[in-house]
């Protein structure tokens, strides 16, 4: 067997995720993590391990829009497992008329096609920093 078969296009993976997210398809969305992933918003100061938290955290960040999409800015797998994006969340808050706009970074770490680590950094170069690093210490 080659191992471009068991190869994992990370770039493709995080688009798809992004996809479930934007469709409000949390089934698909958990698809992607492994049962034990951890989900840190740096930004936040909020960490949540599992999948049911994971997916708590998603229905009750979107349930407190009437609108929400997120957008990639950019998105590098940096080998190693580690994907670093930008990312940018629009969105109305419900009953709100303006519009919501969230720039960050987000570092994932991908083991045999799902993430097992994602944190969400408010500052994009800090987050692409820890991102380079973490891609490095896993050579």
């Amino acid at each position: 067997m080659s191992q471009e078969s068991t190869t994992h296009d990370l770039v493709e993976l995080t688009r798809r995720v992004l996809e479930a997210a934007n469709r409000h398809d949390f089934g698909v969305l958990m698809s992607f993590f492994a049962p034990d992933t951890v989900w840190e918003g740096a930004g936040l100061g909020t960490t949540f391990e599992g999948l049911a938290a994971i997916r708590g955290f998603w229905e009750d960040w979107f349930a407190s829009y009437d609108e929400l999409g997120i957008e990639q800015e950019e998105i590098l797998d940096l080998g190693n497992g580690v994907v670093f994006a930008v990312l940018i969340q629009k969105a109305r808050l419900v009953g709100g008329s303006g519009e919501v706009r969230i720039r960050y970074g987000a570092v994932s770490v991908w083991i045999e096609g799902v993430v097992v680590r994602i944190t969400n950094y408010p500052d994009p170069d800090e987050a692409r920093a820890a991102a380079e690093r973490l891609a490095e210490s896993r050579r």
